[in-house]
């Protein structure tokens, strides 16, 4: 199955087959650990840490808030403040936390076998109302946990310079005209993804290949732009009649 994707992208965009050929094989693979509910807790924790003082967080965390074992919901609403921020979470997130609890007890966040059984917009849409996580934690938790195959996170940095690197642009792409170019790597947008993240260390190694193409990504009308030159143009047609009336 890779080498029928990875055939796909190579034939339909030449500077990704370059990057592809140049990494060698791809080697994401999925691992859900636990539920929703545990994967949402510990991305809450992760956030803005390094990984080693938020698994030290976490340690604490299952030691007095869950006895030993991970919390349930149950037992993080019921858990005094002075006890998570004793585990080393700031006020934030522990507020995030307890979102998280009260959502999953509500079966907003789902447990597993509901969860597998979603399509990756349902889940987006259920989990970003959780208070602290974005589009961006839930599209990780696709990728890297769930293993869905048409993932492209257009708000990541390593994606984004990935692209910018692999594709000779000076400026880095906005993400909204990177989802556009993207959607020729669908039903595959998570390889692709994965192979511009590995962008960089080519390029550390000196082993990034030149594009060869020039590429010119689609252009973004901005709204409020937009909106700025339609009253214009409004308003230079209300002054042309006001002088034509005036004439008369």
């Amino acid at each position: 199955m890779t080498k029928r994707i990875i055939t796909h992208l190579t034939k339909i965009d030449v500077v990704l087959g370059g990057i592809i050929q140049a990494v060698g094989p791809f080697a994401l693979k999925a691992d859900l650990q636990g539920t929703p509910f545990q994967a949402l807790a510990h991305a809450i924790a992760h956030q803005q840490l390094h990984a080693t003082a938020a698994n030290t967080i976490l340690a604490r965390f299952i030691n007095t808030a869950g006895n030993g074992t991970f919390p349930t919901p149950e037992q993080v609403l019921a858990a005094p403040e002075a006890t998570l921020r004793a585990a080393g979470f700031s006020f934030a997130k522990i507020a995030s936390l307890k979102d998280l609890a009260a959502k999953t007890l509500e079966g907003i966040v789902p447990d597993r076998a509901t969860l597998l059984s979603l399509e990756d917009a349902q889940i987006i849409e259920r989990l970003t109302q959780v208070r602290g996580i974005g589009r961006w934690t839930v599209e990780m938790m696709l990728m890297f946990q769930l293993g869905r195959s048409d993932i492209l996170p257009v708000d990541d940095f390593g994606v984004r310079n990935g692209f910018r690197l692999a594709y000779g642009l000076r400026k880095m792409p906005a993400p909204k005209a990177l989802a556009l170019y993207g959607e020729r790597w669908a039903p595959h947008r998570s390889t692709a993804a994965w192979y511009l993240w590995r962008v960089i260390e080519l390029q550390r190694a000196g082993k990034l290949p030149a594009p060869g193409v020039i590429t010119r990504l689609p252009r973004i009308v901005r709204l409020r732009r937009a909106v700025k030159r339609l009253k214009k143009k409004a308003a230079t047609k209300l002054t042309g009649r006001t002088r034509v009336r005036s004439h008369l």
